[in-house]
């Protein structure tokens, strides 16, 4: 593999994995805007679009038409999803998204993004650079940067395993296959017999009928199954929430809705006629019991565990759960695995507007790639963005803490530290305030090297950081507006 002089590799054979949001535009960018002479990627599903591809299936073995055993992973979208980013920030660059002709509901819906993403992605199904059914089992780094060996299952024919070696490889996963379940004293046994589950496995209220159901969380996935789950479920539906919702997380008060405090333990209880139920004991000492059911609405987090690293010579996992704070360790400007850059990350970061972040994260890696744009080329250099991204965090957090209450911390950021407790939301795998600054950063790198890109891609400016956050005013709009004729057509 060619590398320059001063240690910045140049690989031409390379392998994207996930052909979600991030994978797709990832494809593109190193298809197009790079110099590579193999650029391929894989996805272990039948389809594209990761977490927008619609799967009501649960995680389990399909018989296919051949009679093997073809595996089906569950998608965390759900049948009636609604966006919470508009057109104007959810696109490729040089690919806008179709407009709404929905004045009052301008949200795509989960079936306009997993159309916009198979459109995207089709001259690239078509010549062959996906390969569909292929789901990657290890990706284990060489020695001396000579590449990495991937093995894979191919489930186009019966899930033989494959072995191939690549220059560089690109992780565009990590996410949603990763629930972040809470240390809840009891939490495993409910998990067990059925008695609780992610909100990655929420299909809609479909079976819910006259259930006695906790929704714990209050971001948008617990506000949409709760609002979901009213029309159908006993009532009050319950939902548990440990602090004052973030700004973007927009619901509707309902009176059917009833918030309690956070969860301390759970436990499975046999009800007087043999049924298996839930009793919760809040922290405000209040208790449920007569649960049906309590579904974690609580996240994910990034955590490729498929990836090995070369540690003294022995491969040891690239992630653990042991990491404080919780992050894919030792990786430049989110994107360059420090230690050997052959290995990058599209979409390791939660972002507001995560399809131009990836864009963006893509192109300027495309172009690192190529030898265009330069980038510390010691491993300690390349490690000095994680060590003051962790200082930050730390001074960030810290003045939280210590300022809680005061007129220090402005209004639109009360809800940033409630009662000593830090919103998830100051994290090292979020970009938060920083998502612009962020952005900006990348795209001038790439414009600076190649000036006509700065006509496609999107500038991260103050006016864009405005009008970003005018979306949840007209989420909170939208949702009145759909409330609204809801009880139109009901009427």
């Amino acid at each position: 593999m060619p590398a320059t002089s001063c240690g910045r590799p140049q690989p031409k054979r390379i392998l994207i994995v996930g052909g979600g949001p991030c994978g797709l535009v990832a494809l593109r960018n190193l298809t197009e805007r790079g110099q590579f002479d193999k650029v391929k990627l894989v996805e272990r599903r039948n389809d594209v679009g990761g977490v927008w591809s619609l799967n009501a299936t649960s995680d389990r073995h399909l018989e296919d038409p051949d009679g093997g055993q073809n595996p089906s992973w569950a998608s965390p979208a759900y049948p009636g999803m609604v966006g919470n980013v508009l057109p104007d920030f959810l696109y490729f660059s040089e690919h806008p998204f179709p407009k709404t002709d929905r004045p009052h509901q301008p949200f795509p819906t989960l079936s306009e993004t997993q159309e916009y993403l198979k459109r995207f992605a089709k001259p690239y199904l078509d010549d062959g650079s996906i390969r569909l059914n292929t789901e990657v089992i290890t990706v284990d780094e060489l020695p001396n940067w000579s590449g990495w060996k991937v093995v894979m299952k191919d489930w186009n024919s019966g899930g033989v395993e494959v072995e191939e070696v690549w220059d560089a490889v690109v992780i565009a996963v990590g996410w949603f296959d990763n629930p972040v379940w809470p240390p809840l004293s009891g939490l495993e046994n409910l998990q067990k017999q059925g008695l609780a589950i992610h909100g990655k496995s929420w299909n809609g209220p479909s079976g819910f009928g006259g259930k006695r159901v906790l929704v714990v969380g209050n971001a948008n996935s617990a506000n949409d199954i709760a609002s979901q789950l009213v029309s159908v479920a006993q009532i009050p539906v319950f939902r548990s929430v440990r602090r004052s919702p973030f700004p973007g997380f927009v619901s509707l008060p309902d009176e059917r809705i009833h918030n309690v405090t956070a969860v301390r333990e759970c436990s499975a209880v046999v009800s007087s006629d043999g049924r298996k139920q839930v009793k919760v004991v809040l922290e405000d000492g209040n208790q449920i019991e007569g649960l049906d059911l309590v579904i974690f609405a609580t996240g994910y987090k990034p955590y490729p565990s498929f990836v090995s690293v070369l540690d003294d010579s022995n491969l040891q996992p690239l992630v653990s759960q042991s990491v404080e704070p919780q992050r894919i360790p030792r990786v430049h400007r989110h994107i360059l695995y420090a230690p050997n850059p052959t290995l990058a990350f599209v979409g390791a970061v939660m972002a507001f507007t995560p399809f131009t972040i990836a864009d963006v994260s893509s192109t300027w890696l495309s172009l690192a790639w190529s030898g265009q744009i330069l980038y510390p080329e010691t491993t300690d250099g390349r490690l000095e963005f994680e060590r003051q991204r962790l200082v930050k965090l730390g001074e960030t957090a810290k003045f939280f803490l210590e300022n809680e209450g005061t007129e220090r911390v402005p209004d639109d950021a009360k809800n940033v530290c409630v009662n000593g407790q830090l919103t998830c939301f100051i994290s090292y795998n979020v970009l938060s305030i920083e998502e612009e600054p962020y952005a900006q950063g990348l795209r001038d790198d790439i414009t600076t090297v190649q000036p006509e890109l700065g006509i496609v891609l999107p500038e991260w400016t103050k006016e864009r950081f405005e009008q970003r956050n005018g979306m949840y005013q007209l989420k909170l709009e939208a949702l009145r507006a759909a409330r609204d004729k809801s009880i139109t057509d009901e009427a």
